[in-house]
């Protein structure tokens, strides 16, 4: 039987009776001003193509994104990163020394210095076989005061995605909020949990245009929640956090689409290339994991040693031996052939 949800239970108080910052461009926002002059902002009024405050609801880019994704605009934040995105839920929802999150290591470890930083504690609930969550084990980990559980599908740095049936049960079985980042999602075979976003109003969806899109300099994070849960964090963001240059790159970007369509369909390509390679070729790698991101997660025989060996050979991948579960692993993101060639070569040449 699924749980009643009441978004209301679970936003702060003070984050209730607040009165979000108008500013200038949200007070005077008429379509048709083309010939009007500002003086309302205390722009500087030299043209320059970015003298002027950019829109603070990001609404062209909403559009493109609505249309893209087949979700309502209203259902749409915008934020400088998906660690903004992030940082907007855990200050609409935890009390700061009161409320606690649960999150599922390995995993991205932004979740855990939001927590810290929020002064909200992190209940760690390791993944169990194959990297999935156990979700007898997260739930038992709940209390009154749980107000986010993390799920990271693609994971960082697993690589797998996690099975829809535990998802499902979390989503309906949970009294709070669960927050899917799909930071990975396009290079996955798997469907995106967005077509399900009105089947459950506890749902929030992160996405990012760093990855697939290859926007990671201009740091766009997206969050897809319920119209109720978009106005809460509207409510509270910046009134300017994505400038007028970000928008303008991830318009052109979004409208690039058979041009990211075939980027994604290289990397993954690569990336079971770069896999078979690795299995077949390399001695002392034991085991490269299944992926549905742009990267592969590997265990070798000593992740220290050939970390700092593949360095010497002027290639950088990321250890990841102290994450939990992840003792020996290396994490290697899936780059053009010829880089993972040279990736290949060093891996062959060192003993």
């Amino acid at each position: 039987m699924k749980t009643a949800f009441n978004i209301h239970t679970l936003v702060r108080d003070n984050i209730k009776s607040l009165q979000p910052y108008s500013s200038a461009r949200d007070e005077y926002k008429d379509a048709s001003s083309d010939n009007m002059i500002f003086l309302d902002a205390n722009e500087n009024p030299f043209e320059n193509g970015v003298n002027r405050y950019p829109d603070p609801q990001q609404n062209k880019v909403k559009d493109l994104l609505s249309t893209t994704k087949k979700i309502a605009k209203e259902n749409i934040l915008l934020g400088n990163g998906s660690d903004e995105v992030l940082d907007l839920i855990f200050r609409v929802f935890c009390e700061p020394n009161k409320d606690n999150i649960i999150t599922l290591p390995p995993t991205y470890g932004m979740y855990g210095v939001l927590a810290n930083i929020n002064a909200i504690e992190n209940r760690k609930v390791l993944l169990k076989d194959e990297f999935q969550p156990d979700s007898d084990q997260i739930l038992s980990t709940t209390d009154k005061n749980t107000k986010l559980i993390f799920l990271c599908s693609p994971n960082n740095p697993t690589g797998n995605s996690f099975k829809p049936e535990i998802i499902e049960v979390l989503l309906t079985k949970f009294k709070g909020l669960i927050i899917l980042d799909e930071a990975y999602i396009d290079f996955s075979k798997k469907e995106s949990w967005l077509s399900k976003l009105n089947q459950f109003p506890n749902l929030i969806i992160t996405q990012t245009l760093s990855k697939a899109y290859g926007l990671a300099g201009i740091r766009l994070g997206i969050c897809y929640a319920s119209k109720e849960i978009i106005k809460f964090l509207n409510n509270i963001k910046p009134p300017y956090n994505v400038n007028h240059l970000t928008q303008q790159r991830a318009l052109k970007r979004l409208k690039s689409f058979d041009e990211v369509t075939n980027e994604i369909e290289q990397l993954i390509s690569e990336r079971k290339r770069l896999k078979q390679e690795l299995e077949c070729c390399v001695s002392y790698i034991e085991k490269v994991y299944p992926s549905d991101g742009n990267f592969l997660l590997i265990k070798v025989d000593d992740a220290n040693k050939r970390y700092q060996q593949l360095i010497e050979y002027g290639v950088v991948i990321r250890n990841r031996t102290n994450q939990p579960l992840c003792e020996n692993c290396l994490r290697i993101s899936v780059g053009i052939c010829e880089e993972n060639q040279k990736l290949i070569r060093a891996l062959k040449a060192i003993q």
